[in-house]
């Protein structure tokens, strides 16, 4: 049963302004929001000369949250099959204690989890908008907490992981509402967090409705996001390099990336579970995307994934599995995939 105090805790940390010090500038507004900004904040910014790649952006990210004494943990499972068919999230690591009330999880930690989300926001065309992927990597830390207080211990060690990589203070905004939201089993409150214009992540405090003793904080960005928001490159030219200049529509080369991702997972297309998922994802591409350029962009793509998640398939029999699944479908009224004129960086 839910005790009186639960919905008093999120009020308590933002009465005491989420722990934050006098450098920060806190202010309400009406339907129960609030929104707190560094007072410095006035300072331009000017993204870096020298971008990391892929796997130094990483580097950092965990050296940072090491150094808080938050060690990365084991990547979960891509197939999921619990409430879900893949895994979409890294907070899916606390099920056993916030949706069935018992003190144990899957994982805690940093954990930079990839994920599959078919819920990313689209223009009206139906095409994917900036900043959003069919997946991604979920940069997560995930841990049970015994306190509420813990949350905003949590928050200030965040700020300072994003410091390391160039996204600072002064340039950030913490927002969101002091209602406590539920659904299902778990209530929360959801904190958020702007760079500049750019929203790049939130932190949520958690708990069983049922039993506020099993509670949990899920501070969650997106890799692709942090790097966007330290470069402020084009998006797309930011995930595909080269192969955005091509004329394949971006949705085909987030099909394939997905693809790459569930396939050298193990994962195979079929008419039910996880493989119906990325039988669905592979629809949008072309029969005749296979001979041309699939090979270049699931090699970049595979290499890309294996930063965070053992691949046991290899690249070669990934590029095999896809086009096979193509040529089960037939052909379709969309052009191939050119190969780039250049090998595909990462960030830089």
């Amino acid at each position: 049963m839910l005790t009186a105090d639960v919905p008093s805790r999120p009020i308590h940390l933002l009465a005491d302004r989420l722990g934050l010090g006098p450098k920060w500038e806190f202010e309400r507004g009406g339907d129960d929001r609030f929104e707190i900004r560094h007072r410095d904040r006035g300072t331009p910014y000017c993204p870096p000369t020298r971008p990391f790649n892929w796997s130094d952006l990483l580097n950092r990210l965990e050296s940072g949250f090491l150094a808080a004494g938050v060690a990365r943990t084991r990547p979960l499972p891509m197939r999921w099959s619990r409430d879900t068919e893949l895994t979409i999230s890294a907070v899916q690591a606390l099920d056993p204690l916030l949706k069935d009330g018992k003190h144990y999880v899957f994982r805690q930690g940093y954990l930079p989890q990839p994920v599959v989300r078919l819920t990313g926001e689209r223009h009206p065309t139906g095409a994917l908008r900036d900043g959003f992927l069919t997946s991604f990597v979920n940069v997560s830390r995930i841990e049970p907490v015994a306190q509420a207080t813990e949350f905003a211990g949590i928050l200030d060690q965040w700020l300072t992981v994003l410091s390391g990589i160039g996204l600072h203070a002064r340039h950030l905004t913490i927002h969101g509402r002091t209602a406590v939201w539920q659904r299902r089993e778990v209530c929360g409150l959801t904190v958020h967090f702007r760079h500049l214009d750019l929203p790049v992540g939130d932190i949520v405090l958690l708990w069983n409705a049922a039993n506020p003793t099993c509670m949990g904080v899920d501070l969650g960005s997106g890799l692709e996001r942090l790097a966007w928001a330290r470069t402020r490159r084009p998006w797309w030219e930011l995930i595909f390099g080269p192969f955005v200049r091509t004329s394949t529509p971006t949705d085909v080369l987030d099909a394939i990336r997905t693809a790459a991702l569930l396939m050298g997972s193990g994962i195979r297309p079929a008419a039910r579970g996880a493989g119906s998922v990325l039988r669905r994802i592979l629809a949008i591409v072309p029969a005749e995307a296979a001979p041309l350029g699939v090979s270049d962009l699931v090699r970049q793509s595979h290499n890309y994934w294996s930063y965070t998640v053992p691949m046991p398939v290899p690249w070669p029999e990934v590029t095999s599995a896809i086009e096979r699944e193509l040529h089960r479908r037939g052909p379709a009224a969309v052009r191939p995939i050119p190969r780039p004129t250049a090998e595909p960086g990462a960030e830089s």
